[in-house]
């Protein structure tokens, strides 16, 4: 657990993405990380499928048995204005972080950059301050009718990367309630622990604070702020909003350090970026009476077994 630097502003994006339009929201998100990184930012932290959408409220026409011409159409639409990886967009956004010379998290739903297939994933993609691809996460487990439109994978990409400021890693939304994937992280030295999510619940507060204070990490939840008329009225499913609240998501984005204190939000019902100030020696000496991977893990009585492959 050795970081070469002492501190880290982190800016966490709470805000919309322009629905359904791939090349408006790239343009937005270019935007935002410049701004981040003119308030000082090292790390910048977007949500969960920032790029194009959480398709939020739509079935894409699916009920168990059968499915429809006009939510396919309707899904064809989301694929194409999807990330492929590698692809243009993602070269994009590794221009936009060397640009800014940030370390820049984005949750994107991909697709795959060589076009050998047509599956989706809900992904969350790593840049480095130079300009670096550092990897991707692929949500391992898509909740509930997430099913209909990403697919799940494997633990290939369940990444960690080494920076300055300790090791970073992500996981996305109710992934975090998974207890193992949690262990797979903690295993891997994570002090900085990635967020992105859907869930604008106060009981995700509570998760939050809860991972802060087992992982002895810092964590950042990051979460959209998405009101209904944000959503193309020319979609062909775009009835299925009518009992939607105007505010669909409200955000919830917060910093939490490793002693389940906040260092910003949660900020509710609005577009906003969050900074907060992190004191890395925190993530160390906070594991003075508990370390999960350490002196509390008791590895002679509990065993963890990760498959990567």
């Amino acid at each position: 657990m050795i970081n070469t630097e002492k501190n880290l502003r982190v800016a966490v994006v709470q805000a919309a993405p322009v629905i359904m339009d791939l090349w408006a929201t790239v343009e937005k998100t270019r935007h935002l990380i410049r701004e981040a990184a003119d308030n000082g930012a090292k790390l910048v932290v977007f949500p969960e499928s920032f790029i194009p959408a959480y398709p939020r409220g739509f079935t894409f026409g699916f009920v168990v048995g059968s499915r429809t011409m006009e939510g396919r159409a309707d899904w064809k639409r989301y694929y194409d204005n999807s990330v492929a990886v590698p692809g243009p967009v993602s070269d994009i956004l590794s221009e936009a972080a060397r640009e800014s010379e940030v370390y820049l998290s984005i949750g994107v739903t991909e697709k795959d950059g060589d076009g050998r297939n047509a599956s989706l994933y809900c992904t969350n993609l790593l840049f480095g301050p130079d300009g670096s691809f550092l990897g991707k996460h692929r949500k391992l487990k898509p909740t509930g009718s997430e099913r209909y439109i990403w697919g799940e994978d494997d633990g290939s990409t369940l990444t960690v990367v080494d920076t300055p400021y300790g090791r970073m890693g992500s996981l996305i939304c109710w992934e975090n309630y998974m207890p193992l994937a949690r262990v797979a992280m903690y295993s891997k030295g994570v002090t900085i622990y990635l967020a992105p999510t859907a869930d604008s619940r106060d009981e995700w507060q509570s998760t939050m604070r809860h991972i802060a204070l087992e992982g002895r990490c810092f964590v950042i939840g990051c979460n959209q702020y998405v009101e209904k008329t944000m959503n193309p009225p020319d979609m062909n499913y775009y009835h299925e909003l009518e009992n939607q609240p105007e505010i669909m998501c409200p955000g919830g984005s917060c910093v939490v350090s490793p002693y389940g204190k906040y260092l910003a939000g949660p900020v509710f019902n609005k577009e906003d970026i969050l900074y907060a100030d992190l004191d890395l020696d925190d993530a160390i000496s906070s594991r003075m009476d508990f370390d999960p991977m350490g002196h509390y893990s008791r590895p002679d009585i509990l065993e963890f077994k990760l498959h990567e492959k």
